[in-house]
């Protein structure tokens, strides 16, 4: 499968690059004909400082943030963009502040929780969620609503890659989209043009990455 990858880089820093393995792949509530691995944005953590540069772009001068929320294994660039958004500057508008990066746990229950020590970071505060990839936007969606039942105050989302195709009503700061993607397409399992075609799943994919399936 892996031999028909391909990268895929930002414009304006090609260190920063997806793979991209084509194929048919399912999520927990979508099909795609891509799969996209950012795990080297992730945990590579020369190129992940690259990354947090390029997010805090947006924020940089114009947004208030008291914490960043990481959903998808994206500790390391939250910590990295906090930095970021803590550098000095006059046209800075978090220099001499403290940032916390933290990230919900699911419970008994499969529910996204803040732990008790971390509640006083969201509640009242003004929270950057940090994720990986907007897909359905159901992943997005539910992290939302965490921040909100704790009081959290939305100050932006940033992602690595979002499909342009999915309509959330939230607007995502993200540096690359589905339209960055040769053919990239999303369908619903019920209607799958590769599952009409006849064509077998490959793999089953998540924010953790991909299991093949024999």
């Amino acid at each position: 499968m892996e031999t028909k990858a391909f990268s895929v880089s930002l414009e304006k820093n090609p260190i920063i690059a997806i793979q991209v393995t084509p194929g048919h792949f399912t999520t927990n509530n979508m099909h795609t004909n891509n799969y996209l691995d950012v795990s080297s944005l992730k945990s590579d953590t020369v190129v992940a400082r690259d990354v947090a540069r390029e997010m805090a772009i947006p924020f940089l001068s114009t947004t208030l943030v008291d914490a960043i929320v990481c959903m998808e294994r994206m500790e390391v660039i939250g910590a990295y963009l906090a930095q970021e958004l803590m550098q000095d500057g006059t046209s800075v508008m978090n220099t001499g502040k403290t940032i916390h990066v933290v990230s919900p746990m699911n419970n008994a229950f499969g529910k996204l929780v803040f732990p008790d020590s971390a509640v006083s970071w969201i509640h009242g505060k003004n929270v950057l969620l940090l994720i990986a990839t907007v897909s359905s936007g159901r992943a997005l969606k539910i992290t939302l609503e965490c921040i909100d039942y704790y009081g959290g105050k939305l100050a932006g989302v940033s992602a690595l890659y979002r499909a342009s195709e999915i309509k959330i009503g939230q607007e995502v700061h993200c540096l690359f989209t589905s339209e960055d993607i040769p053919d990239y397409k999303l369908f619903p399992p019920d209607n799958c043009e590769m599952c009409k075609g006849g064509q077998k799943l490959d793999a089953i994919i998540s924010s953790e990455g991909y299991t093949i399936i024999e």
